[in-house]
């Protein structure tokens, strides 16, 4: 059992005993029960915990090393972590080494290549389209012109004459 004097007054201890454990008489809820004022020692939101690589191998080296009955136990306890971390650091070492262990973004993956590259041909595509309508567009105002060129340059028929007529 921890001695809450030595959690008030060492800060070491204080950092590695999570929040609501046996003897700790800090409020869960982050600020002191008298006062209403939020404790200094304690963040305004709890972060996730992140561990770097070297870190979780060193770990991984320890817990290898423990040869007696309870020091895996007591190491743990020490760095504050669950056997589930080292489950987990294991196999990601299995898979990978240090590329396993490294400390992954958490949330919504980023579209896939695939993805990336579907959405790429698919904008080439509709600009491909519109430049297409375009240039339709364009042979068909060229053929107006050129409609309207053969009627104005066109020959004149023989009922038509250059000369004036008459008037009456």
């Amino acid at each position: 059992m921890l001695d809450s004097s030595k959690l008030e007054t060492d800060p070491e201890v204080a950092r590695r005993v999570p929040q609501g454990a046996v003897g700790d008489r800090r409020d869960p809820a982050g600020a002191s029960s008298s006062s209403g004022v939020p404790d200094p020692e304690l963040a305004e939101r709890p972060r996730r915990r992140r561990f770097t690589a070297e870190y979780k191998l060193g770990v991984l080296r320890g817990a290898e090393a423990c040869t007696r009955k309870g020091e895996i136990g007591a190491m743990l306890r020490r760095e504050g972590l669950y056997t589930s971390h080292l489950t987990a650091w294991r196999k990601q070492r299995d898979a990978g080494a240090l590329e396993g262990l490294a400390p992954r973004k958490r949330g919504p993956r980023g579209p896939r290549p695939e993805q990336v590259e579907n959405e790429q041909l698919r904008r080439r595509a509709e600009r491909a389209e519109a430049e297409l309508d375009t240039a339709r567009r364009v042979i068909e105002v060229q053929g107006n012109v050129s409609a309207l060129l053969e009627d104005l340059l066109a020959p004149k028929s023989a009922t038509e004459t250059d000369a004036p007529r008459p008037q009456r």
